[in-house]
This record gives C-alpha cells, structure tokens and sequence, in this order.
C-alpha cells in the first residue's frame, strides 16, 4: 500500500484500482492510493478525511446562507474563499467516489 503524488496531471491516467484521496499532494498536484485493501488504513483515514470535509462544506454552506444578505465587501472575500475551498473538496470526493463506483460495476 502506497500514496503517491501525480507525476504530471496530463501524462498520468490513474489505473482502475486506484483512489483518488481527498488531499493534495506536493505543489497541490493529487495524490492517490494503489491498494488491494479497500478497508486498509490509509482508505479508512481517506473516508474520515472525506466525512470530515463533507461536513464542513456543509457548515460553510448554511453559515454563508446565513451571512450574504448582510455581509460587507471586506468579508466575502473570505467567506469566497472558503466557499471555494469547500467546494474543490467536495469534487475531489465526487470525483474518487465515482471512479470507485465505475469499479464496481
């Protein structure tokens, strides 16, 4: 079992058994799983990991829901930002998540 960075984002085509996990790699380049072990360790903490920023992304929806109607400029900068963030989580997980279900079918 082994994680690794993205050599190069246009040359690498990740095998089938390959996880996408929810973090960046070096220089924000994705980072990956080869394993045979679905349950191992590393895919454990990548599932925490992915509960973890779901549920995040969720907050931040409902505190920015709450916020924009009265927020200054000066704060929705930050509150972009964040949003933002989230957001490249969530496609991060959508985007292992479906590779995994193509997997299995």
């Amino acid at each position: 079992m082994e994680a690794e960075a993205e050599p190069e984002a246009e040359a690498f085509e990740p095998r089938a058994d390959v996880r996408l996990l929810p973090w960046a790699g070096l220089e924000g380049k994705p980072c990956y799983l080869i394993t045979d072990d679905q349950g191992g360790p590393i895919s454990r903490l990548a599932d925490g990991t992915e509960s973890i920023q779901l549920g995040m992304g969720t907050e931040l929806l409902a505190h920015a829901q709450d916020l924009l109607p009265d927020t200054p400029r000066g704060e929705l900068r930050f509150l972009a930002e964040r949003l933002a963030e989230a957001l490249g989580d969530a496609l991060r997980i959508a985007e292992s998540r479906g590779r995994r279900l193509r997997r299995l079918n």
